[in-house]
């Protein structure tokens, strides 16, 4: 049996892919900690931020990988520096599951996120993931079931008002010369 050859990639493309995934970890991390509200539904009912957007956007037009590592680790470091380190390493795993869940549906088929409709069905997909995750963690951290239950609203806003900025703006970026 004959082993399979991979096709190197070149410094030049790991070089571009490390900046873009750098990159979209900053936009991330900077559209969580810059523009950010507090929800003041109980003490753990969370925060609505636009970093979900860029999840989204990052998900949608550069794929699964670098949708996962976006929102893994742009959130994360959010998390570690703004006073909710203790979720840092849930939200690591949550995030990341989610940009990869956005990401892989979006760029099926060959669409490399150019489909508005599986866009769409990717964010909403990718939600339930991302509920369940911080569920967990609350249930966990907490050690009580019915507690993160008050979070749920708060995340579900979130995830709207993400969906509502990203798919905008991933048709119009995917008009431009560099997504075409």
């Amino acid at each position: 049996m004959q082993k399979a050859q991979s096709i190197p990639s070149s410094p030049r493309v790991k070089t571009l892919d490390l900046i873009i995934s750098a990159m979209l970890v900053a936009l991330v991390f900077v559209a969580t900690i810059f523009l950010n509200i507090k929800l003041p539904i109980t003490a753990n009912g969370g925060l609505v931020h636009l970093g979900t957007a860029m999840l989204f956007i990052s998900s949608m037009l550069f794929g699964p990988k670098k949708g996962a590592i976006a929102g893994a680790v742009g959130m994360g470091l959010f998390d570690l520096i703004s006073g909710w380190t203790l979720w840092a390493p849930f939200t690591l795993l949550t995030r990341g599951l989610q940009g990869y869940i956005v990401g892989k549906i979006a760029w099926s088929g060959g669409r490399k996120g150019s489909s508005p409709v599986f866009n769409l069905i990717a964010a909403v997909v990718s939600v339930p993931f991302m509920l369940g995750g911080y569920y967990l963690c609350e249930g966990i951290l907490f050690s009580n079931w019915i507690i993160p239950a008050a979070s749920i609203p708060g995340n579900i806003t979130q995830n709207v008002v993400g969906l509502i900025v990203a798919i905008p703006v991933c048709i119009a970026l995917k008009k431009t010369p560099l997504f075409k």
